[in-house]
Order: structure tokens, then C-alpha cells, then sequence
């Protein structure tokens, strides 16, 4: 019997994230058993102080990342939206399974869109590329920090502490509670963080044996898409809590990036689409990416630094 240990945060959407990986890979491979063990990293203990002021690169991953490098986990499974572009050396990633759903989603329990929102409104999030984005649609907003596990924002919005909140439709869906999204908010209105709705498995780069199991779970299509995402966002040199948003999707053989940088209180939104051959992923993002600089979009990102 082969045995894989997946390291895993200890919230319920990552425990479901890292199941899901774990039934994926028991069900390609025959006579391989996976178990997860919890890590716990600095995002999930510093829950009283907003993301934008304790820094993003690598908030939620550096402990599995060290416990991946001491060789006492085989992998680990991360939101690939929360990894940083630039891996730590002796780690790749492995895998990107299939994609959910990578847009972001209003949560609500009197209100059913953005637009159905009265004047002054109270509206959670912790992302500025969110609140960026929000106040650049419905600039009378009052936008508060909502912290936490999608499941306790979830309860925060239940109780009556903000009027609404945007949070990933991914994660929403991952935890079984998709009767919580109330309506999609489309990519006219919020650009996705880059890679958000995928998942990114990361191994150590030295290791074949679960390089070559990782294959087996490997979706060409959600890969090619965060490949484009994730090379606008490393050429713009921004982190996951930067203004930034960069969707791209797959039809045939073409590839459409939509990306965006946005200064933060919304006044300006910088936007470009490219489109290209999807083998080309990496060239379309660097290209979207420089046409945004052309734009301008330095000076956004360096604004939030």
C-alpha cells in the first residue's frame, strides 16, 4: 500500500478542499491510501487586524510550505488564489485540479444583488481588490473588514452584522452551502482575484513519485487558465491583496484574459482583454499585464504598499 500525507489549514473549507484531493488521487491511483494533517498558518491566528495591514506573501502558506521542505507532508493543498507566484526553492506545483466556479458571489439575507442594496449599506469583505472594486460600482457603500473562515462570515452575515458581503462562489460551494449565494456578481462588475476558484497542489520539485501521482489529477484547461492569471499578477509584482484582478478562460483553443488594476478607493479602474493561443497562457498574461503598466497601473499598485 502507498501512503500520501496531504498538509492541509485546518479550516473546514480547507479540510474539504484537501478531501476532495485526497478522494481524486485514492480513486486514480489503485493501492495508494492519503491521509491530511491539520497545519496551522499565520492567517488563520492574526484574525483582528485587516489582510491589507499584515502583509499577504505567503500569509496562508509558509508553514505548510516549511513542513513541506522538512519532508513531514508529501504535499500540500492550497486555494491557489492565497499561493504566491514565486515558489520557495526545492517546491513547484504539482497539480491545478479542475476549476469551480471563479467568480465572487453576494451574500445576503434580505437583499439579492449589489443593486437591490439601499443607500449606505454595510457591505463585509477583507480584500482590497474587492473594496476597490465595490466602491468603483456603488461608491455610497459602507464598506466594514469582515474577517474569518467562509463559514464564520457566513454566521457574521446570519447575524445581522453587515447588510451583505462578497465572498468566492468557490468556497461558498465547497463547504455545501450554496443556498447562501444569493447572485452571482458578474466579471462587468468584480474581476475574480487571479487563480481564484482553482486549486493548486504543491510538492516538493525533487520528488517523483508524487509529481507523476499528481498527473494523474491534472486538468490542462483550469492550468492554462491560472497560468495566464497568475503571470499578469507576478509581472505586476502584486499579491493576493493587492487591487488586481485577472480572470481568463478557455474555449477551444483560445484563451480570453480579462485583467484589472484598481486604485483603492475605486476612482479608477484600469481593465484590458487579450486573447490568444491557450499554449501561450504565460505570454498573455505578461502582455496583459504591460499594457496595464502602460496604463498606468504602477503607480495604483505601489499606492497600497
Amino acid at each position: 500500500m502507498e501512503r500520501l500525507v496531504i498538509g492541509s489549514r485546518g479550516s473546514q473549507l480547507a479540510l474539504t478542499q484537501s478531501r476532495t484531493v485526497a478522494a481524486m488521487l485514492e480513486e486514480a491511483i489503485p493501492n495508494l491510501e492519503v491521509s491530511i494533517e491539520v497545519i496551522q498558518t499565520q492567517g488563520d491566528i492574526i484574525l483582528d487586524v485587516p489582510l491589507s495591514q499584515i502583509g499577504s506573501k505567503g500569509l496562508f502558506t509558509h508553514e505548510l510550505e516549511s513542513a513541506l521542505l522538512e519532508g513531514t507532508i508529501d504535499l500540500a493543498v492550497h486555494s491557489l488564489k492565497d499561493l504566491p507566484t514565486d515558489f520557495p526553492v526545492g517546491l513547484t506545483l504539482g497539480a491545478v485540479p479542475p476549476r469551480e466556479h471563479p467568480g465572487d458571489a453576494f451574500v445576503s439575507e434580505r437583499f439579492d444583488s449589489l443593486d437591490a442594496l439601499p443607500e449606505g449599506a454595510t457591505v463585509g469583505t477583507s480584500s482590497l481588490r474587492r473594496r476597490a472594486q465595490l466602491l468603483a460600482y456603488r461608491s455610497d457603500l459602507c464598506l466594514v473588514d469582515l474577517r474569518g473562515n467562509v463559514d464564520t462570515r457566513l454566521r457574521k452575515i446570519a447575524d445581522g452584522e453587515v447588510d451583505a458581503a462578497v465572498l468566492a462562489y468557490a468556497g461558498i460551494v465547497r463547504i455545501g452551502r450554496r443556498d447562501a449565494i444569493r447572485s452571482a456578481i458578474p466579471e462587468t462588475v468584480m474581476v475574480p482575484a487571479p487563480a481564484q476558484g482553482a486549486l493548486g497542489i504543491e510538492v516538493r520539485d525533487e520528488d517523483t513519485r508524487v509529481l507523476a501521482y499528481c498527473s494523474r489529477i491534472h486538468n490542462d484547461r483550469a492550468s492554462a487558465e491560472v497560468t495566464a492569471e497568475r503571470a499578469c499578477l507576478s509581472m505586476l509584482e502584486g499579491g493576493c491583496q493587492v487591487p488586481i484582478g485577472a480572470l481568463a478562460r478557455v474555449h477551444q483553443d483560445e484563451l480570453t484574459l480579462l485583467a484589472c488594476v484598481c486604485s483603492v478607493d475605486g476612482k479608477t479602474v484600469l481593465r484590458v482583454e487579450e486573447r490568444g493561443d491557450a499554449r501561450h497562457a504565460r505570454e498573455i498574461g505578461n502582455t496583459a499585464a504591460a499594457r496595464l503598466v502602460t496604463m498606468g497601473a504602477a503607480s495604483l499598485i505601489a499606492a497600497t504598499r
